[in-house]
């Protein structure tokens, strides 16, 4: 297994202890900027999701630059991404930070992708990231982060970046999985 592949791997690994630090009654006092409050296990939860965040880019660059694409690496990164923006929803969910309308829509999209990926690896087919699909992730990612950080900096102005970024990515999630699908329907139609 490659270096990018086991960076991968790692931030799966992330996932069991962002939920934990996120969602277990730990009670660690509030860390303060000001007038601004942030839960400290929200601090130290965001921070390790952003840390996950930041080696899908890591591996994909690493990847990229020394010729170690592999289609286990196609699979599993998006995988990855997948698994740490749910888990992450999730959990905003149940903290009453995103509405879970929109968490079900994007989830829902998710489950649907991975399913047609997964038609297609029965059919030795490995469907790669789009870059529509691409921008959905970053937005997911940015709109989770700044949830997580209650929209830290932005509060100070009163702009919740991170429940508008989290429609943001909503509304690119639909349109990417259409396309997603609309490019890749022969993979359904002409399965075994």
């Amino acid at each position: 297994m490659n270096i990018p592949n086991k960076i991968t791997i790692s931030r799966i690994f992330l996932i069991p202890i962002f939920i934990i630090l996120l969602v277990a009654p730990f009670n660690w006092n509030v860390y303060s900027i000001g007038e601004y409050e942030l839960p400290l296990e929200h601090l130290v939860a965001g921070i390790l999701f952003l840390v996950a965040s930041l080696t899908d880019w890591i591996d994909g660059y690493y990847a990229r630059k020394y010729n170690l694409v592999t289609n286990l690496g196609k699979f599993l990164d998006p995988l990855a991404d997948k698994l740490l923006v749910s888990a992450a929803l999730i959990c905003l969910v149940e903290l009453g930070l995103a509405s879970s309308w929109l968490v079900i829509i994007i989830i829902s999209r998710e489950f649907a992708v991975t399913g047609l990926r997964l038609v297609a690896a029965g059919e030795g087919i490995v469907l790669a990231a789009s870059q529509m699909g691409k921008l959905k992730t970053t937005l997911q990612i940015g709109a989770a982060g700044f949830l997580l950080l209650h929209h830290f900096p932005f509060s100070y102005i009163g702009l919740p970046i991170g429940t508008i970024l989290l429609y943001a990515a909503a509304l690119i999630t639909v349109i990417s999985g259409v396309d997603y699908f609309k490019k890749n329907w022969h993979v359904m139609r002409d399965s075994k």
